[in-house]
């Protein structure tokens, strides 16, 4: 493949690929996940540590998990705890950016300001995976320094790409991170490893409303700081 086309392909799958928040019922073969893991699993990592690791979660296990977490969340508002470390608190310009996109995904799905229940039900909807065939759930050791963080959203970042080259689409999910005890016992996950955050991953839905969303990026000069140029 010649050079500029291989960047075209690159720039496509960058440019085409978003956050779904709706999903068909198609089933995703176990190949292709397979497939895009394998491809993920070239991403870079620090000394080549490679410190992810994921749990693939499909059919009866997925709806299980799905069933359990929201029963838990309905008795509790949240774990103790959030299960990876986050010291660190929002503030401007994250705030009214985060503020933006709820204003925003809210409105497509005809969610009014101040319903409270339905703002509870929408982020619920996480925990469904959004309805996608295939769930993700990725954790890393905790003895693991914060570098492995970054490790991990590189893979993250590669599979994401890897599944929109080849028509699927997906939504990266921190808010496995905010109900994990559940989620700990159904997947036997050790208790060495944090659960960091969780992906869903199917063939997006193009009659959802909220599947019409495309979050705003900043433009380079707001963001970039160039030296020596």
């Amino acid at each position: 493949m010649v050079g500029g086309d291989f960047y075209l392909l690159v720039d496509e799958a960058l440019l085409a690929r978003k956050s779904m928040r709706a999903f068909l019922p198609a089933p995703v073969p176990r190949a292709l996940i397979e497939e895009i893991l394998n491809l993920a699993s070239r991403a870079p990592s620090g000394t080549n540590v490679q410190p992810w690791k994921v749990h693939v979660v499909a059919g009866e296990v997925r709806r299980a998990l799905e069933e359990a977490v929201l029963a838990h969340r309905d008795t509790r508002p949240a774990d103790d705890r959030a299960e990876f470390p986050r010291e660190s608190k929002r503030k401007e310009p994250y705030i009214s950016r985060m503020r933006k996109l709820g204003k925003d995904m809210y409105s497509l799905i005809g969610i009014p300001k101040g319903d409270e229940r339905a703002n509870w039900n929408q982020w619920g909807r996480n925990y469904q995976f959004f309805d996608a065939p295939v769930g993700l759930i990725f954790t890393v050791d905790k003895d693991l320094d914060r570098m492995a963080y970054v490790d991990l959203g590189i893979f993250l970042q590669s599979i994401m790409l890897a599944a929109k080259a080849r028509g699927l689409d997906s939504c990266a999910q921190g808010a496995w991170n905010s109900f994990w005890t559940v989620t700990r016992r159904l997947l036997s996950v050790p208790d060495d490893q944090y659960i960091v955050c969780g992906l869903s991953l199917g063939y997006a839905d193009p009659s959802a409303p909220v599947n019409a969303l495309v979050s705003e990026r900043e433009p380079v000069a707001n963001f970039a700081t160039f030296h020596g140029f």
